[in-house]
């Protein structure tokens, strides 16, 4: 549940965090405007000095009498009239205190109103009467609008059945008005400030704040503040695939069977150093397994977590524990292999070809990767090779001065040919990482920075071969689905399954963004001119580059609507994936819902 809970926190978070940003912003803002001029007091003229009421008006009872159905009379002055003002439920009229006729409020009365409220320097502009307004919102009735030429826009705003003066608006209160509706979130009436909106703001922050205590605590274990030596000793016994044990190394209870390894000297494949998110640390629990976390569902096929399969990086040893490694005793082999060329075959994909000091064995399947050990080191920019034609690319990369690495690591990087097709030769695709260019910028990819800057005859240390991503020994028609550096082991199945005479039909679809960043695409249309059973499908994203000989959008779109859709026997097909998380996640959903069961899907999520 975590990896779920916290992508749900990190939006929610975004949302509220949004919400929390306007209520500072016009909270500030309204505390920063003058309280007089939103008051509307600035032009306000002050209210005249009480009167002694006239002897010669008629009797509140008389008035009372001829208005009806009134319950209530109240005498006042309108300018140097007295009134008396009859009030009837919500119904108000107004009567002439000395003759007892009713007082109508009408254009020239309403500006006479206006003008004796008011002292700026503005003159006063047409009355018009509105049936409603925004600027008096809690008056229901018509009012009378009287607008006065001044620098602030006054308005003052009459009742039209008493002639009160309601309110004298101007441009400061309706700036302020602004920040008050972002305030309490009343986008319709701006006066409710227990809206569904702001309490639904107010809960989504408690809960954020909930979850965040809650993620905190997820976050650390108790094993995590016990040094290691006052723990307790556990044994992890690793065995390869075959069944045959590999090596017992000593433990302390509460590590993950990655950082036992690790502290043994075997590094296990990651991208991510132990964080969860890679899913490349997977290892086989021999035994009864835990049940499966949100991480191994996140990242481990079903059919794989029911046969043990877990993220070593998520697996804690509470007890002696023994794990099968896919990569067996590869893991504590070291090869050296000699820099025999380097290709870029597009502007940020290189083709690095090395010479191993050991003829490689036939574990160097297709679908294979192997883990580049990455020294430390410090080199000039300059030293990645640029070919002319690609220039205009790169200098569109903001890249520092000098490229850095300060710990060694290793990164996974898939073989692109079967080695019978390169006699021995171990050959890589590696898509170059420029970091983030915005203003938080993180620095190039360490793995695909130093092997932009290899030179012929340089020497490379690796591990491996590792990875289950294979071909399935069978002669259903395979579909190929891939993108970007996801070519790399697409690219020699294909190789290997066309070489040794495959007869059934095999679709390969591949994705890139415009055709400049397509690899090896005059290569496949070759294999598909000289192979009637294979067929190639280049998908490009964006529609410039795109003219009538080649499909324009979403690789697993474009895959669905001219093959799968229609496919007469879809459950007879294998299907292989490898390519960006965002298009490999894509692909799985849509194989999902057209019903192929996860047993024919292979793929291979190393994070490219």
């Amino acid at each position: 549940m975590t990896p779920w809970m916290r992508w749900l926190h990190k939006w929610v978070g975004l949302l509220i965090g949004l919400q929390f940003v306007l209520w500072m912003a016009s909270g500030l803002m309204m505390g920063l405007l003058p309280h007089d001029k939103v008051q509307g007091h600035e032009f306000r003229a002050h209210a005249p000095a009480p009167r002694a009421w006239p002897a010669d008006v008629l009797a509140a009872g008389e008035v009372l009498k001829q208005a009806g159905s009134a319950q209530v009379i109240v005498s006042g002055w309108l300018l140097d009239r007295p009134v008396y003002q009859a009030l009837d439920g919500k119904r108000q009229r107004l009567f002439d205190a000395r003759t007892g006729r009713a007082v109508v409020i009408d254009r020239e009365l309403a500006r006479a109103l206006a003008v004796a409220s008011y002292s700026g320097p503005g003159k006063p502009q047409t009355p018009i009467l509105l049936d409603w307004t925004q600027e008096v919102r809690d008056h229901q009735a018509r009012s009378w609008r009287v607008d006065f030429d001044d620098a602030q826009d006054t308005t003052v705003y009459l009742s039209a059945q008493t002639g009160e003066v309601l309110e004298h608006r101007n441009s400061t209160w309706r700036l302020f008005d602004v920040f008050w509706m972002l305030h309490i979130m009343d986008y319709a009436n701006r006066s409710n400030f227990n809206n569904p909106l702001v309490i639904g703001a107010g809960i989504g922050g408690l809960w954020l704040a909930l979850t965040g205590v809650w993620l905190l605590v997820a976050s650390f274990h108790l094993r995590e503040f016990v040094p290691q030596r006052w723990r307790r000793a556990r044994e992890l016994t690793v065995y390869a695939p075959n069944g045959s044990k590999l090596r017992t190394v000593k433990a302390a209870a509460g590590d993950s069977v990655y950082v036992a390894l690790a502290r043994n000297g075997l590094q296990l494949p990651s991208n991510c150093g132990g964080g969860q998110s890679c899913g490349l640390c997977e290892v086989r629990y021999r035994g009864v397994p835990p049940a499966p976390t949100a991480a191994d569902r996140a990242h481990l096929s079903e059919s794989k977590l029911k046969i043990g399969h877990r993220l070593a990086c998520n697996l804690p040893l509470d007890a002696d524990m023994e794990v099968e490694v896919a990569g067996g005793a590869s893991l504590w082999t070291e090869h050296e292999a000699t820099v025999e060329r380097v290709s870029a075959v597009t502007p940020f994909l290189r083709e690095i070809v090395l010479k191993p000091a050991q003829p490689p064995g036939p574990e160097y399947q297709p679908g294979a990767y192997l883990q580049v050990h990455v020294p430390d080191y410090e080199l000039p920019c300059d030293r990645i090779v640029r070919p002319d034609e690609h220039h205009g690319d790169w200098a569109a990369l903001d890249l520092p001065d000098t490229l850095s690495n300060r710990e060694a690591v290793r990164r996974s990087y898939s073989l692109s040919l079967p080695i019978d097709a390169t006699d021995g030769r171990l050959t890589l695709l590696a898509r170059f990482s420029p970091g983030r260019q915005d203003r938080k910028r993180q620095p190039p990819g360490k793995g695909s920075t130093y092997l932009y800057t290899l030179q012929p005859g340089d020497r490379v240390n690796f591990s491996g071969p590792f990875g289950d991503f294979a071909i399935r020994p069978n002669a259903r028609e395979k579909v190929f689905i891939g993108g970007g550096a996801g070519m790399a082991p697409l690219r020699a199945m294909i190789h290997s399954l066309l070489s040794q005479g495959a007869q059934e039909r095999i679709h390969y679809w591949y994705g890139a963004r415009v055709l400049r960043d397509a690899p090896y695409v005059d290569e496949m249309a070759s294999l598909a001119q000289r192979n009637a059973n294979f067929s190639w499908h280049l998908v490009l994203s964006e529609a410039a580059e795109c003219d009538d000989a080649l499909v324009r959008g979403l690789v697993h779109e474009a895959a669905h609507d001219r093959l799968l859709k229609d496919h007469p026997a879809l459950l007879d097909c294998d299907f292989y994936l490898c390519g960006p998380p965002a298009m490999l996640a894509a692909t799985r959903q849509l194989l999902h819902r057209l019903g192929v069961p996860d047993e024919q899907v292979a793929f291979d999520d190393f994070k490219i």
